[in-house]
């Protein structure tokens, strides 16, 4: 790890959705959808990956010496592959985008801030519970990478 000794422990406030269902679509944003309770997913995974690392104990906000603040901006399907002879799609990406802040709590100040972090995972279509497994590896993936950045800062 190349976390400062003065860091032992981190309070992962809960993810906040801010997807903007309200927008209108176009050709850009037509991939945007809406996944009910993402973001309560994406806290626990993030939280479990803490756990699993080691480097960071997560606890109570009051007894934290860091605080990970993070919000939901988008949750896409994008379509990656057809078949040969038709429209239909064959392969998808799940890209989970979040805000990040790090926060030092003793010196009340940012540590690093990441706009647009991402998560994804790739997958073929073949029934609608291969895409749900699809989503919880890219909520996997993003924790990891989150816990990464936290962790290689230093």
């Amino acid at each position: 790890s190349m976390l400062s000794g003065k860091y032992k422990t981190i309070y992962i406030t809960p993810f906040l959705n801010k997807v903007d269902i309200t927008q209108e679509a176009y050709s850009a944003n037509k991939y945007r959808i809406y996944r009910p309770m993402l973001e309560t997913d994406i806290t626990k995974k993030v939280i479990n990956r803490y756990l699993f690392d080691g480097n960071l104990k997560p606890v109570k906000e009051g007894l934290a010496d860091l605080v990970l603040k993070g919000e939901l901006v988008e949750y896409r399907k994008d379509p990656l592959s057809y078949t040969s002879n038709s429209d239909e799609v064959t392969e998808y990406r799940i890209n989970i985008n979040v805000n990040l802040s790090l926060w030092d709590k003793q010196e009340d100040k940012l540590v690093w801030e990441e706009k647009n972090f991402n998560g994804n995972y790739s997958y073929l279509v073949s029934s609608t519970s291969v895409e749900d497994a699809a989503v919880t590896n890219a909520i996997e993936d993003l924790a990891r990478r989150i816990v990464e950045r936290t962790v290689e800062q230093w």
